[in-house]
This record gives C-alpha cells, structure tokens and sequence, in this order.
C-alpha cells in the first residue's frame, strides 16, 4: 500500500491476493522494489560521492546497483503493508476474551477483525498485544496493517530500531505470533523485587478483572530453581479480593535460608510461579523468571550482590545479515553471549535499540549485564525536549520495556538512547531520570548514552575516557604519543562523584575480508564488498588481499589492547563500551570488529589471545616508553585489575623476557601478596639491566598471575653503533650532487622531509600509527587515512629492524615522520619494502620504503624522515642504519628501472 490508500479503501473487507511467510519480512519473502538510485532509504548518508562521482557510475546503473553505505537488501519496502489470515475460533473458545499476541512487528500496527477496528500499537521495543474480546466460534478475517515509514513520530533515522545502517527498516512480524484465551480474571503483570540482604522477594502484582464484578480468590506463590542443590522452598497462599475492574497488591517471598545469588560469575535463576484461584472464574497463572540480585552503584564504580565489578562490554547493534531483523530465539543469543564472553567481556550495551526476550533470557542464563535504550538516536532528524511526539513515546517505551522485561537480572541499566539532541534535551532529559530513580529500584539510569552530564545521573556514559576522540585525528594519544602503557583515565573522572563508562572505545578499522561475502546467503548482500574488492583489483593488488586484512588486523588488535588496558589501568573506574567487538556493517561501512558481522574471527587474533588483555583479571605493566637502548635499564611498575570473585590468594606471580625466537632472556617472581578486588593494584617493579641486549631486539614481556597472562612487545636497540662506509650519499632532496651520484653508478638514500610529498604523489593522504578511526566515509575523511603497515620481515634492508609483518610499536616514529608515496605515480607494479594499507575505498598502492635503478645508479627511497631530530629518535636511527648496511652490501641490486623525472617529481 505504497500510496497510504487502503484504510480509506476498507481493505481490511477485502480479499487480498498474495502470499506471505510469517515469522519474516517484505524482503525475506522477496516482496517489494528493486533497489535503485532512488530508493527511499532510512538512514543519514554523509559521504553522497556514491551518487555524483565517475567511479562509481557503474554501480548505478539498472541492474547494477551497488551501495557503498552498508549492506544491500534484496528488495526494498517502505510504507503500509497489509497482512491478511482467516483463523477459526474453536468452540470451546466461546464468550472467552482472546488475545493477539505479535512478539515484534516493524513498527506500527493496526489490527481489524472482520472489518471492525480493534486498535493501533506502536513499540519497536515490546510485543504488539491486542485484546480482541470475544469472538463467535467459526471462521474470521484478520487483518493488520503494518507500517514502517517515519511519520510524526521520529525516533530518529539512524535509530539502530530502524535503521538501514543496522538491521534495515524492515516490514513485516517476527517472533512469536498467536492468538489465545484469556480467563475472566487474569494475572496481568508481576514484577520482583528481590532484596538479598532481607533473602527475600516482593511481588507486585496486576490482576485484571473482565467479569465487573468483585471477587474473591486466593494468591499462590512459590519459587524453583534447577539447581539441584538448593533449597526447596514451600509454597505461600494468600487471600485476596479482586475489584470490579483491576487490582494491584504486593506480596513478599521468602528464599529460604541462603538463595542463590545470580551475577557474571553465577547465573543462579529461579522461576516464581503465581497462581490466582477463583472459585467462580478459574485460575490464571504466570511463571517469571527472575535472579537474586543487586545491581547499584557504589561511589564511582558499580557492585553486584555487594561486590565491586567492572563493566567490560562492546556494543550489539541489531546487525543480523542473515535476516535484516533480531534473533528471537534463545539459542542465537546464547550464541553470541558466548563469545562475548569467551573474549573476556561481561556486557553488552543495546545501542538505540532493545532486544527480544530471548535476548534477556540467554543474558540471564550466561551471565550478562545488559543496557537497554529506547528504541532512539534523537539527532540528525530528531529532538527531545521541543515537544515533538518522541517526547512522550521515550516515556511510553520505557514503561513497555521494563514491564516486558524488568524481571530479567541480566537487565541492569536503561538510557533513554544514544547521543541526544534538542535545545531542551537536558530539561527532558532530567525530568525522565528522575521519573525512573523513583519508579523502579532494580536498574541504574542514565540521560544518554553520550550525553549529557546530569547531575541527576547514576552514572556517566561518556566518550572523554579513550585513546582517539572523534575530529582529534592525528592528535590523538596513540598518534601524537610515543608509544607507552602507564597512562590512564583518573584526570578525566576525577571530576565526577559517581561511575563513569567511557562510550564507544576503540571503532578501530581493520581490512575488508572478503572471503566473508559468501557467507550472505540471506535477505542482506555485501555489495559495498564487491565496490571495495573491485577498487582493489582496479589497482593491481587484490593478490594482497588477505595480507592487508590479517597486517591490519594485527594493528586493529594492537590498538584495542591498547584501549582496553587503558581503562583497567584507572584506579576506580567503571567499565568501558566497546564499538564494537564485531563489526557495524553501515555508516559508510565500519569495519572495526575483531570479530565478522556473524560474530565469527577473521584469523589474526582468537578470543583466548583477546581475554589475555580484557578479561576479570588482567596483570598490566606501565611501560613509560616501548623502545630502549641497550644502555638503559627496565624499570616497570606491574599491577593487576582484579574483578573476579573475591580477593586473590597464594597465586605464583612471575614475568620473563622472551625474544622473536622464543628464547627466555630474563625473568622473576613477585610476592604472593593477596590481590583486593580493583583497579591497579600494585603487586611489584621490575628492575632489569639491558647490557647483555647487543643486538637489536625484540622482546615479549609475559606477566602471569596464576592462570592469568598477559604480554608486551618491546624493543631494545644498541646504543653504539659500528661506523659503516662512506659510499652511499644521504640526503632529503634530489639535487645536483644526488643526480651525480646516481649518474657515476653510485648509491643513493633519498630520506624525504614530512611534508615535502606533492599532494599528487600522497602528500594529501594523512597516515598515523593508528587504524582508521570509524571509517573515512561517514567521517569527511577523518585522519588517519590509513591502515598500518604491510612489510617483509625477511628482506635484506630490514636485518637490523627487527619487525614482524605488521605495524607495531617500533614503527610508530616512521608513520609519525612520513609521508604515504603513491608508487604508481613512481612506476607502475613497484613493489615496495615497506607498505602501507590504503583506505579500501582508495585501494591506492602506496609505501614508504622502496628501492629501484635510477640511471646508472642504485636508489633508495625512504619517505620516512630518517634526519631529523635523529638524535632523539632510536627507532630511525636503527632503520637508517639497516637500510645503510643493505645498501653497502652485494644484496642491494633493484630490479625496477626508473626515470630520474619521476623522482624528481616526488
């Protein structure tokens, strides 16, 4: 119904026609239009080249269409759809109230039985229910009209409810879907309290009563577990009196002796079954789910049941390629609550969004503390506080998402949604904090996740706390900060009196994979991939594919252990949101997982290898720099961030010093002190001498903690070097003695100025130590433009600089000093000794280090500055030497040829 005709055409006293699949959506049945340059999408673009620029022509014509903003539907509906189903109503049914129940629908819902209006629900958070009343036994004509399209009420376009950037603005109804009986009197809701010290339960309970008459009835409760170990507890009954419309009443539980509390560590869960007998009306019963649990704040952290925690989550986005719309299964979710485990982490934050049951339910089974959102990202198209429609649906969907499920221990923390906007956001926003800190104990809240600071806030969630703030580009601590692991948060929280979790940490990028786009077998298709592997091969280097996806990757790894380190290093900090530990697949395609789109790894680092740095006990070591010169001495203050069960006892605690070849070089022991529970405890200092280090170097430091461990790599380089000969002249320009060296057949170090690069050569690309922050699209071409490094570790010019493959802390002076040669723009093919990771969108082959024959002689090309401020620089100093002894040696014999016009033109 794309022209919003049918209500006024009373389809719902039609016949419709067509068929559907339910649970599904228009296009997991393949329903709706082909995606064209026109297609409505819903969801801000930033980077609009896609639909001007030459490059890109192709992928616009019919038949064609490819889009680089995130993963592609099959086919595209927005507006009303019409879903039609005779049901038959048994006999035994008659004169009973029945009730339609659709798990989810996207979004809003009209419901008509036999043509008469029932009503309209519109949540993106909770199930549809209708209550239909009663219905003649026999055949009726169901008819609901579902309607996805943005209309008054705007959550937002980028709301990851709705969104194409996600989980597609989808139409349709998943989940379960029926119809049931309802008795005359029936237990509405019930929710519970539990209160751990008293080991004891509330029940509060709705009864609702369609007889309109008063009634009296008895109330049974009684709690089980399937832990067989625990205590049986007996059942209680209560007497009370139904009035003639609804009741509520509070009953108070005993857990016996010693309840089983439920936390990360132990997901204890009890049933509480409510029966409500009547001996007029029957009986209605209800079985909840709940844990013994007490999740609050404490001072500047968070306790659970009592105990400091620390929150080490990562971002669930609604991203399901397979069906453009969530798992409402318990075992997807169990899946992927797995892993997120299995990487060391005890959280999960739901940007924008809210999930199914079975979301809180695998939570509650795993062992997750869950922060649920409103269903909005109210910015870019919407606004609290202005008195749109929003402001009261942020109201009514909070009150639907803790009546669906407040129950659920695994739900901790509810914020009304992400990063909001509105002149009077903050007003709005205060008042809705204070709305819920009296409504209902069992949660924390905060105004936004983002934003703002309230002093209303039972906690911040707040970006200031990460290493790269969104427009600091190069200016970031990872890209403006010699590498070192002994800074952290405790100046930015120090201001504030109540916990702080740092907002999206990390959106490190890492190289397309793509091998993964066979595994799209669904409604989504990766389309951007094929734009990005097209570019690619345009460029001559898909051969390098995998290299550039497990090189970046290496990077990617790097940098979040860098994050993640960061913040168990604060003394008293909260926790951390990670975005994301798989990847998001929109806003101009972010590929800043470790993990693939289907929670899967892409093969440059295990979970085992990820809990290492972030799990609930992690030993740390404040390294003040990450290279040395063998003249100096380790001196390292080691700590430990402890957030298991308890305090840790009689653990051996031991460090050893490893080279690349696995050799053990040095180790030792700490005292078996007892560890408390939090941030860097202190358990020793390494003092260790460098002297017998005379080669350069690089080492793996290894902390371990009993079972835990946890590792560095560092480099030591000596602090004399042997003089080398004089027949290679150094310089930073190409001028006339450089010409007439190359011209006598001598050699040539060309080591050029940061800065110097023609933009036409990539003076203009900007390269950092670090990934791509998010990703260039949807950024305006945020800096870093770049990926790290692809190098060979095995060439000859590399001997005397020990590296691996990939970008580590040893390179960090090169990419901080250096400009990206595009080397097609050099020599068409020329395959450099150091590499750099072009942005995917430019797939460009650039380099910093290559060699080739200029005439009669042999050049080298560093746009590495190797000159200046050498003094202070032992990283480019030991290069520079590497490079001089290759140089000097019958191994230096370029094979490529090329015009001096071409490096004059650098």
């Amino acid at each position: 119904d794309p022209q919003n005709v049918g209500e006024r055409e009373q389809w719902f006293n039609k016949k419709l026609q067509d068929k559907i699949v339910l649970p599904g959506s228009m296009t997991t049945n393949d329903k709706g239009n082909d995606i064209s340059i026109n297609t409505p999408w819903t969801g801000s673009i930033f980077d609009s080249s896609w639909f001007v620029k030459p490059e890109y022509a192709k992928y616009r014509r019919e038949g064609n269409i490819k889009v680089p903003f995130w993963l592609q539907p099959k086919k595209y509906y927005v507006g009303a759809a019409w879903y039609q189903k005779e049901i038959v109503i048994p006999r035994e049914w008659a004169e009973k109230n029945i009730e339609l129940f659709i798990e989810r629908s996207h979004w809003e819902t009209s419901l008509w039985i036999d043509g008469k209006a029932v009503g309209t629900k519109n949540s993106l958070s909770t199930a549809q229910v209708f209550d239909i009343g009663a219905l003649k036994p026999g055949k009726h004509k169901l008819s609901i009209r579902v309607n996805n399209k943005i209309k008054a009420l705007n959550v937002g376009p980028n709301s990851h409810s709705i969104t194409d950037h996600t989980q597609t603005n989808w139409n349709g109804m998943i989940g379960a879907l029926h119809l049931s009986v309802k008795p005359k009197i029936t237990i509405s809701r019930v929710a519970i309290f539990p209160d751990i010290s008293a080991k004891t339960i509330v029940a509060k309970i709705w009864v609702k009563n369609s007889t309109r008459a008063r009634v009296k009835a008895s109330v049974t409760l009684v709690a089980n577990t399937e832990n067989k170990q625990a205590e049986k507890l007996k059942p209680q009954i209560s007497a009370v009196t139904i009035e003639r419309d609804s009741v509520y009443f509070e009953l108070s539980y005993p857990m016996g002796a010693s309840p089983l509390l439920w936390d990360e560590f132990s997901p204890n869960l009890y049933s509480l079954k409510v029966e409500l007998n009547s001996a007029s009306l029957g009986r209605d019963e209800k079985n909840i789910q709940f844990g013994m649990k007490d999740f609050k704040v404490e001072g500047t952290q968070f306790s659970i049941n009592g105990r400091k925690t620390f929150l080490r989550g990562t971002l669930e986005s609604a991203i399901f390629p397979l069906t453009g719309y969530p798992a409402t299964d318990t075992a997807s979710w169990m899946r992927i609550f797995r892993i997120v485990k299995s990487h060391g982490l005890n959280h999960v934050r739901f940007h924008s969004w809210c999930p199914p049951e079975a979301a809180f339910d695998a939570a509650d089974r795993i062992g997750v503390y869950l922060q649920v959102e409103c269903g909005s990202w109210p910015n870019w198209g919407a606004e609290l506080g202005a008195g749109l429609p929003i402001d009261r649906y942020i109201y009514e969907e909070s009150e639907r998402i803790v009546k669906a499920y407040g129950n659920h221990p695994s739900f901790c923390m509810l914020v009304s949604g992400n990063e909001p906007g509105g002149k009077n956001h903050v007003a709005y926003l205060t008042n809705f904090v204070n709305y819920w800190k009296a409504r209902d104990t069992r949660l924390v809240y905060a105004a936004g996740a983002g934003w703002p600071i309230i002093r209303e806030n039972d906690f911040n969630n707040i970006p200031h706390p990460r290493i790269q703030q969104w427009e600091e580009e190069l200016k970031s601590i990872i890209n403006r900060e010699r590498p070192k692991t002994n800074f952290d948060w405790s100046e930015v929280i120090s201001k504030y009196t109540i916990p702080t979790v740092s907002h999206e940490i990390g959106q490190w990028c890492v190289y397309p994979d793509f091998k993964e786009m066979t595994k799209y077998t669904g409604a989504l298709q990766p389309k951007n991939f094929e734009i990005f592997q097209d570019r690619l091969k345009d460029n001559g280097l898909l051969q390098l594919a995998d290299s550039f996806l497990l090189a970046s990757g290496k990077l990617q790894a790097l940098c979040y252990k860098s994050e993640i380190e960061a913040a168990l290093r604060t003394p008293n900090f909260a926790g951390f949101q990670l975005l994301d530990l798989h990847d998001f697949p929109g806003q101009g395609t972010a590929l800043v997982g470790v993990l693939n789109p289907f929670w899967e790894e892409k093969g440059y680092i295990t979970a085992k290898e990820f809990s290492s740095f972030c799990n609930e006990v992690v030993p740390l070591a404040r390294f003040p720099k990450m290279v040395y010169l063998n003249n100096e001495n380790l001196e390292l203050p080691v700590e430990v961030s402890n957030f298991a069960t308890a305090a840790l006892h009689n653990l051996p605690a031991t460090w050893y010093v490893t080279d690349m070849a696995g050799r053990q070089l040095f180790n030792g022991t700490f005292s078996s002190a007892p560890i408390p529970i939090g941030n860097a405890i202190k358990i020793g200092h390494i003092s260790q001498s460098l002297k017998k280090i005379v080669e350069p170097t690089q080492l793996k430091l290894t902390l371990s903690i009993g079972s835990y461990q946890n590792s560095w790599d560092w480099f030591v380089y000596p602090a004399q070097l042997p003089k080398q000969g004089n027949d290679v002249l150094i310089t930073q320009q190409l001028d006339d003695k450089a010409i007439q060296q190359l011209s006598n057949g001598g050699k040539v170090l060309l080591t050029l100025k940061q800065g110097k690069l023609k933009p036409a050569n990539g003076g203009d690309i900007a390269i950092g130590f670090s990934s791509i922050f998010w990703n260039t699209a949807w950024t305006n071409g945020q800096a870093p433009h770049t990926l790290g490094l692809l190098v060979n570790p095995k060439h000859a010019a590399l001997k005397l600089f020990p590296t691996d493959y990939h970008s580590n802390y040893q390179w960090w002076d090169a990419m901080s000093h250096s400009n990206a040669v595009i080397l097609d723009s050099v020599a068409k093919g020329l395959k450099p000794i150091v590499r750099v990771i072009d942005d995917w969108v430019t797939a460009r082959s650039l380099g910093l280090v290559f060699e080739c024959m200029v005439g009669n002689g042999k050049l080298m090309v560093s746009s590495i500055d190797l000159i200046s401020k050498k003094e202070e620089r032992p990283e480019a100093r030991q290069l520079m030497y590497s490079l001089l002894q290759y140089m000097q040696s019958n191994q230096f014999n370029p094979e490529t040829e090329v015009p001096i016009s071409k490096i004059k033109n650098l």
